[in-house]
């Protein structure tokens, strides 16, 4: 065994590597399942494992995703679309992942969100005089849209902002 690859470990190694794992931060059941099929002696041990923490509460795909929303409205401002997609890549249920992003955004105003964001993201730039340049507001488009906000809203506050709102109708009407 090189150096590179990680030592297989048999059921009871495997359950102390899945508490030390989960000890460090949360982990979905789709992302831990991974981790440790590839830690395995035996693929066979893994969903009696994942089932044994689910059975402790060590492992709840609801809990996990409604958190990783809240943290991500909370922590970052981010857009739906975004917490969405990266709770997907997290291997959450779609069902679950949506459900858990309707809550937490349930209060949540996006365009206040959006004028949040820009502020922070271009905090040592004047937006008004920034924003009055095509390019820097094609940027702050893109970078909104990354976010995970909509292209209505994105574009909706972006006018607020830009000296020549109208170069902003192109984006509209390619997004609609």
């Amino acid at each position: 065994m090189n150096e590179r690859t990680p030592r297989r470990l048999a059921a009871e190694a495997l359950w102390g590597y899945a508490l030390r794992v989960l000890g460090g931060r949360a982990y979905s059941i789709g992302e831990l399942r991974e981790k440790l099929l590839r830690r395995a002696e035996r693929a066979e041990d893994v969903p009696g494992l994942l089932a044994r923490l689910k059975e402790y509460g060590y492992l709840n795909d609801q809990q996990f995703a409604a958190s990783f929303s809240a943290a991500r409205l909370e922590n970052q401002g981010l857009g739906k679309a975004r917490v969405l997609s990266d709770l997907r890549k997290r291997r959450v249920a779609p069902s679950v992942a949506e459900k858990a992003v309707r809550e937490a955004y349930r209060d949540a105003d996006e365009t206040t969100l959006i004028e949040d964001y820009l502020r922070r993201k271009f905090r040592n730039k004047e937006l008004t005089a920034w924003l009055s340049e095509p390019k820097h507001l094609a940027a702050a488009y893109r970078r909104l849209r990354m976010a995970g906000f909509t292209a209505a809203n994105s574009i909706r506050v972006l006018k607020h902002f830009a000296a020549e709102p109208e170069l902003l109708d192109s984006l509209e009407d390619a997004e609609g």
